[in-house]
């Protein structure tokens, strides 16, 4: 590697004569992490209890206890569909994240502006054309997972609500994206904080209330993340840091469409690729019965918690990476990927301890039935383990995903993920057909993934020993 550029610190006033942004170019590594991944797993977490809150409220207030069931597994059906599109969002939203990093790392201020107003674009045009696009297949795909028959129409009724919504919740995710580019992600979660409380609030409202069930429960979701999408789309308005929308600005500019297609694409196909594989799992948990459906529903939306630790190191590391990278400061970027590691493990161990010392009484306030909480446990171990492996997967994905390099960990998930998992369902769990043995393929599909994707960086570090072969890879 070249020896780093030295850069002379960010003058303030920052452009737009807007607040001062973190300086991520800069000073210790650690600290700036903490900083940025912290609340990006809050925010994430926050994200998630949207959902959890949909499942715990019909789980515990819908009257009648089979009437509780249902809905709570009507919910709990469409999570992996639901965290298929959000993946993708999410994964899109990095493309500007990483182009608008980089355009900070050198300087770039009129890229930095067409990558903010293109990607604004492309989330509120990339939402309608999809929400559109869900509403024909909604059926189809639920049949598809094979949703039992008294589940099968709320989960409709859910699935359809929530697809309305699509255009909101795909802006909210490339507004965040921006904010996170500048080093800002503690306003995206005092935004969600407040937006999540509204969604509780709303879910109560719905259900206790007007005495409505999976429907009130997906119109609360919606409105809460329209809250989420208005206010930061205001603050971007008014100049926050290095971006400020402006109207006469909102266009797709070509070249910004391709730098955020060209990363973001490959890396939404790969948070769709794990999602992909999840439904596939579904439909085996869908033919054991509710029971276990809805004890799966409780104990993903836990597990995802753990997770959300992992991909806030991954998404904070791209974003030091490509600021860093832009500035032509490489080593920098290396030492970036092995905090990550360290601390996203360490957090990690905490976060899972925890998780299963009290599982028991966590899975108890979405459904206290003994059946159901035994159950969860079991998904709640298995996936825990599994979660060791994600915290190499997330750093090392984010690691290269800096650098604008995003397809090479795509096609690793895509062919061990899906391929392990897809052999999994059809093959090993028709000669095994319990609940623990479908749950075995979580750790060894990530295991395979930690292991290709960490090959694939070594030959990317053998073929990156100048920055002029970093710049060969675009």
């Amino acid at each position: 590697m070249p020896p780093e550029k030295k850069q002379a610190a960010p003058s303030a006033p920052h452009p737009f004569g807007a607040r001062r942004m973190p300086d991520l170019l800069h000073g210790h590594i650690w600290n700036k992490l903490l900083v940025l991944a912290l609340p990006i797993a809050a925010s994430a977490m926050l994200q998630q209890l949207f959902n959890a809150a949909d499942v715990a409220v019909v789980g515990r207030f819908v009257e009648g206890a089979e009437h509780a069931r249902a809905a709570m597994a009507a919910v709990g059906s469409n999570t992996p569909i639901i965290n298929l599109l959000v993946c993708f969002f999410v994964g899109t939203a990095l493309g500007a994240t990483v182009l608008i990093a980089q355009c900070i790392g050198r300087r770039d201020h009129d890229g930095i502006r067409k990558a903010a107003h293109t990607g604004v674009m492309v989330g509120v045009l990339g939402g309608v054309g999809m929400a559109l696009l869900g509403q024909l297949i909604v059926r189809p795909i639920l049949d598809m997972m094979q949703v039992p028959a008294d589940v099968l129409n709320p989960a409709e009724l859910y699935l359809r609500i929530y697809l309305c919504g699509l255009p909101i919740i795909l802006l909210y995710n490339f507004e965040e994206a921006i904010f996170r580019s500048m080093g800002d992600t503690r306003t995206p979660l005092i935004v969600l904080s407040c937006s999540g409380v509204l969604n509780v609030l709303l879910n109560l409202f719905f259900v206790l209330i007007l005495k409505r069930s999976v429907d009130g429960v997906a119109v609360a979701t919606v409105v809460s993340n329209a809250v989420s999408a208005a206010i930061l789309g205001l603050l971007l308005c008014r100049g926050r840091g290095y971006v400020k929308l402006e109207w006469r600005h909102l266009r797709i500019d070509p070249a910004a469409l391709r730098e955020i297609l060209r990363i973001g694409i490959p890396a939404g196909v790969q948070g769709m690729v794990f999602s992909i594989s999840n439904i596939c799992v579904q439909f085996a948990i869908n033919s054991l019965n509710t029971v276990v459906m809805a004890a799966s529903a409780a104990a993903y939306n836990l597990e995802v918690f753990t997770y959300c630790i992992t991909s806030a190191f991954g998404q904070a590391c791209t974003t030091i990476v490509g600021q860093n990278y832009g500035a032509n400061q490489l080593r920098r970027c290396s030492r970036t990927l092995w905090v990550s590691i360290i601390f996203s493990g360490v957090l990690l161990g905490a976060a899972a301890w925890a998780m299963l010392s009290y599982g028991e009484e966590l899975l108890a306030l979405f459904n206290p039935d003994k059946e159901v909480v035994d159950i969860g446990m079991i998904r709640l171990r298995y996936i825990l383990i599994a979660h060791i492996f994600s915290v190499f997967i997330e750093a090392l994905t984010g690691y290269l995903r800096g650098f604008g390099f995003s397809l090479a960990p795509a096609l690793c998930v895509l062919g061990c993920v899906c391929g392990t998992r897809f052999f999994w369902v059809y093959v090993i769990f028709p000669a095994c057909p319990t609940f623990a043995c479908i749950m075995a393929v979580y750790p060894v599909s990530l295991g395979l993934t930690a292991l290709f994707i960490a090959a694939v960086c070594v030959v990317y570090q053998k073929h990156a020993s100048s920055h002029s072969s970093l710049l060969s890879l675009h």
